[in-house]
């Protein structure tokens, strides 16, 4: 899966706008796909539940938390690596790694967004005291930096980020707005492939250039979904 997927369009000559269809084609079985939102915010639940339909094979999911039941299909789910196992499906997902088919990883909120956002930037890594001295923190290199403790966390990257704006033009530049900005922008950054659901698609040059939230070299798809379309 490479950067920018684009087809011709009359009006813009390079539009990312596409079906449902054609924007999740190119996730495969066996990659790590992360997917935005915190809580109800900037959730891209219709691109998360096109994707289980695919039933594709040993997933790993990465998300704030955990609300991926659609993928308990056989053999979908390997991975969930979450901050909170929380979410409308999150029961089943913790009964299906109490008896072992799925695994559970999880992350800090604030380590997981620097993991995230470290990919994003190129960097291995970062240092951070948070899980010193506790359980989950021995799966990590400790070190010492300038006279202090530090664990040594990996950066978290992906083959594909499924994220959720209010506006994008053809070009794939994205809006994201108050609560809904979230993890979104980061988990474009640090995405090989990055689908955007929107609300609502403008040409080029109709979104005020301080306003994007997501730049359009992050993102390689977009789906436009109004409210009423993504929720039925």
């Amino acid at each position: 899966m490479g950067r920018v997927t684009a087809v011709a369009d009359d009006r813009t000559m390079l539009s990312k706008v596409m079906s449902v269809e054609e924007a999740l084609a190119p996730i495969a079985d066996h990659s790590t796909v992360m997917v935005g939102g915190f809580g109800g915010a900037g959730t891209p639940v219709a691109l998360r539940e096109a994707l289980a339909l695919r039933q594709l094979r040993h997933l790993t999911m990465v998300a704030n938390n955990s609300d991926f039941g659609s993928f308990l299909y056989p053999g979908g789910l390997k991975r969930v690596i979450c901050s909170f196992p929380v979410g409308h499906t999150a029961p089943q997902v913790l009964a299906a790694v109490e008896a072992g088919d799925v695994k559970l990883q999880l992350v800090p909120q604030g380590t997981l967004a620097e993991r995230i956002r470290a990919a994003g930037a190129g960097l291995g890594g970062v240092l951070t005291p948070t899980g010193l001295d506790m359980e989950f923190g021995a799966a990590y290199q400790e070190m010492e930096f300038n006279g202090q403790r530090w664990l040594l966390v990996p950066a978290l990257p992906a083959d594909a980020a499924l994220i959720k704006g209010a506006i994008a033009d053809t070009r794939g530049n994205i809006v994201c707005r108050y609560a809904g900005i979230n993890f979104n922008p980061v988990m474009a950054m640090a995405a090989r492939y990055t689908v955007a659901q929107v609300e609502r698609v403008l040409p080029v040059g109709e979104i005020d250039p301080q306003a994007v939230t997501v730049p359009s070299v992050l993102v390689d798809a977009v789906v436009e979904l109004p409210t009423k379309t993504a929720e039925g």
